[in-house]
């Protein structure tokens, strides 16, 4: 059984996670969507909301598993059984940083191989600070999200706001 996982925080899950998962789903018998705790990073969510967020999201994906964690990715990985870390690439912009992701991973656990893939064009240019950021000013992020996630982010942040520039018109 080829099984592979699909880490990230998924703050919040975007369509072109999930067009990266459906494809990802077609090569492997399995792919695990590893939801990461980030020390790092500020969520918007808590691990366990973009846990629930993503199985309703994958619901209708039937070689999905999801599973949060919070450890080093390649003790996940032998955790998981599985040698094949997928990632995303948007941009040339991406490559470098992935690329030391990458051969990171495989200096710590010689055995992982890094798939890469590129989403669908129409997702090029997605990704869940952008939705953060464009949600966080009272955008409309309905036609970028799972709408799962765009009613929890509307009960999160309580947009669109009534003014969003503030102030007089």
């Amino acid at each position: 059984m080829k099984r592979a996982v699909y880490p990230g925080t998924f703050d919040p899950m975007t369509l072109g996670h999930l067009d990266i998962l459906k494809r990802s789903s077609m090569l492997f018998d399995e792919v695990i969507l590893a939801v990461a705790k980030s020390e790092k990073k500020s969520t918007l969510f808590s691990i366990e909301e973009r846990t629930d967020m993503a199985k309703i999201a994958t619901q209708d994906i039937k070689n999905i598993r999801i599973v949060p964690f919070s450890c080093l990715l390649v003790n996940f990985m032998q955790r998981m059984d599985s040698q094949i870390v997928i990632r995303g690439l948007r941009a040339v912009s991406d490559y470098e940083y992935e690329l030391q992701l990458a051969l990171m991973n495989r200096k710590l656990d010689p055995k992982l191989d890094t798939v890469f893939l590129m989403p669908s064009q129409q997702y090029i240019f997605l990704s869940s600070s952008m939705v953060r950021e464009i949600a966080s000013l009272g955008g409309d992020v309905s036609k970028f999200v799972p709408p799962v996630v765009y009613e929890r982010m509307v009960k999160r942040l309580g947009f669109p706001p009534e003014n969003p520039c503030g102030g007089q018109n």
